[in-house]
């Protein structure tokens, strides 16, 4: 089993002291751990110097430069997930075009995201917390529900709403007739928020689908839910949306992070500062899926 030289955590990755001590196997000089977020480049630069294994959070960004300048580099870990090269915080082409090995995780804080979900939408459903969708309580039944992102969270959410008996609707990339068979529709974007009195979000980050066109599309009187990474929408058509009075917006730390702090204390607005997700169990299966990766590279070499 090869070592590296150095391992280094370039920002608070979250990831427990259980794992990082196992992290130390894998080094000949020990763990660097930083548990705050890096202001600029150079900082990242001065923390990552001569190591040969970094991880990170998606807060931190891995540039070119940054890569250019730390040569020594053998190996990113991301403590967040790796959909694609686009919506990455590290250049993972030029990382891999300079024989760096780049790996993500995925499927760590689904289920408390899909919580997080159903929780809030019950409590403005039937204005358990004060804010209240319509004059009548009403209950998660035959509610027209659509799911933009059929991924790991998409399908949990699926998953947790189908036994309340919600009309769900999904869009994404690829189809997924696995769930269809199960009972979700599947529609095209336009006829998504047309038909549907609910979106749900869950989508890369950086990724923008909901234009203005489309929230005239989905009209008043209708609920969005985001915890993607960024926001989905542009930030000026959601703020012209959500100005109408029936209208509601969902949000968890990361969700929301993009929106104004006049837009979130907006009386329409549900927006949390804690990420959704972030239980004891989802920063084990993070810590566990980190040194996996880690330790599946030193073993293939």
């Amino acid at each position: 089993m090869m070592k590296f030289n150095k391992i280094v955590l370039v920002d608070h990755t979250k990831m427990n002291e259980e794992s990082i001590t196992k992290l130390k196997e894998f080094s000949d000089n020990g763990v660097e751990v930083y548990d705050d977020y890096p202001e600029d480049e150079q900082t990242i630069i001065d923390r990552i110097g001569d190591a040969e294994a970094i991880i990170l959070s998606w807060h931190t960004q891995i540039t070119e430069n940054i890569i250019e300048c730390c040569s020594s580099l053998k190996y990113i870990g991301m403590a967040c997930s790796l959909y694609d090269d686009e919506s990455a915080n590290v250049a993972v082409r030029f990382a891999r075009d300079h024989g760096i090995e780049v790996c993500g995780i995925r499927d760590y804080g689904d289920p408390g995201v899909a919580e997080f979900i159903i929780s809030e939408l019950i409590q403005l459903l039937n204005g358990y917390s004060g804010k209240q969708w319509k004059d009548m309580p009403r209950e998660l039944t035959d509610l027209k529900i659509g799911i933009v992102g059929l991924g790991t969270t998409g399908k949990l959410l699926a998953d947790c709403l189908k036994p309340f008996g919600a009309d769900l609707y999904y869009h994404s990339k690829t189809r997924k007739q696995d769930y269809e068979k199960k009972g979700l529709k599947y529609l095209e974007l336009p006829e998504l928020v047309e038909t549907c009195d609910v979106l749900s979000f869950h989508l890369p980050k950086n990724t923008q689908v909901m234009t203005s066109e489309y929230f005239q599309k989905f009209g008043n009187s209708k609920i969005v839910i985001n915890t993607s990474l960024g926001l989905p929408f542009e930030l000026d058509s959601f703020s012209n949306w959500i100005a109408q009075d029936s209208s509601f917006g969902i949000f968890d730390g990361d969700g929301g992070k993009e929106l104004s702090e006049e837009i979130k204390k907006g009386d329409n607005v549900i927006a949390h500062d804690k990420s959704a997700g972030w239980s004891s169990q989802t920063l084990v299966r993070l810590s566990e899926k980190i040194l996996q990766n880690l330790a599946n590279f030193c073993d293939d070499r």
